[in-house]
């Protein structure tokens, strides 16, 4: 998303953050984290929304419950046709008769998020 992140954090509803708790990456709010801060680190499951986790090797995985948070501010987006959209979700390949528009400049093998047709994110590609 780029510099998109900004308005993640600066809403007009309050001051959201990411924090990291236990190699996973949350996205919440400065009240969350003030109400947060009274438990102790060993006893706190999660809080906010889990946008992702970092792997034993150190790289960041998303999480599909980042999902509506990202898609609006998203750079590049594809979107599919209506018999392209169960074929992504049973986690098969896209093939290029199956989309319906593409984000123009969008370079090859980039991250995009995937859209349906009526502009509902499905997930990422």
């Amino acid at each position: 998303i780029g510099d998109n992140v900004r308005m993640l954090l600066e809403r007009p509803d309050g001051l959201y953050t990411f924090r990291l708790h236990r190699d996973r990456v949350y996205y919440c709010s400065e009240a969350i984290i003030k109400y947060a801060s009274n438990f102790p680190r060993k006893e706190l499951l999660s809080f906010g929304t889990c946008f992702g986790r970092f792997t034993k090797t150190r790289k960041f995985r998303l999480h599909i419950t980042a999902l509506d948070f990202i898609a609006p501010y998203a750079k590049f987006k594809i979107w599919l046709k209506p018999n392209a959209e169960q074929q992504f979700l049973y986690g098969h390949n896209v093939v290029k008769s199956g989309l319906g528009r593409i984000t123009e400049n969008t370079p090859k093998y980039h991250g995009v998020i995937v859209y349906t047709m009526n502009d509902v994110p499905l997930g990422f590609g």
